[in-house]
């Protein structure tokens, strides 16, 4: 299995309802890097997994709307923790379809799986992997 990986970051303010969150519970902002990983059983006609160009501005693409916002305000999070695995799967969800539109080009579409990775800190990150339909 081949595969390329680009990074970003989002900076966002949130907070979490659960005593076990304990201070948490409070609104609070965290900086969150943000690697994505394409995988493909085969390179393409021209040798790659996917162009990474393109994969990175799609990648800006999905994390612009969360940036610098507060996800306690964003509807799409409505009575959701936004969790470091929550953020992985939502950026996971955008990615395919960005993938299936066709975002990232033609040849795209036959990449097999993707893992999202935020990394909290230093010390801890999250990630989100699964097959796409491809």
């Amino acid at each position: 299995m081949f595969a390329v990986e680009v990074r970003d970051h989002i900076m966002i303010a949130h907070s979490f309802r659960g005593a076990v969150f304990g201070p948490a519970q409070a609104l609070h902002g965290a900086t969150f890097v943000v690697d994505l990983a394409f995988f493909r059983a085969e390179l393409d006609e021209n040798g790659i997994v996917v162009d990474i160009g393109l994969a990175h501005d799609a990648l800006k693409a999905v994390l612009g709307p969360l940036t610098y916002r507060n996800l306690d305000e964003l509807p799409e999070f409505a009575g959701r923790n936004t969790t470091t695995e929550v953020l992985a799967r939502h950026i996971f969800d955008a990615m395919a379809a960005a993938i299936a539109r066709g975002d990232l080009g033609a040849d795209a579409r036959a990449i097999a799986k993707l893992r999202v990775t935020l990394h909290e800190s230093h010390v801890a990150r999250a990630w989100y992997e699964a097959p796409i339909g491809g």
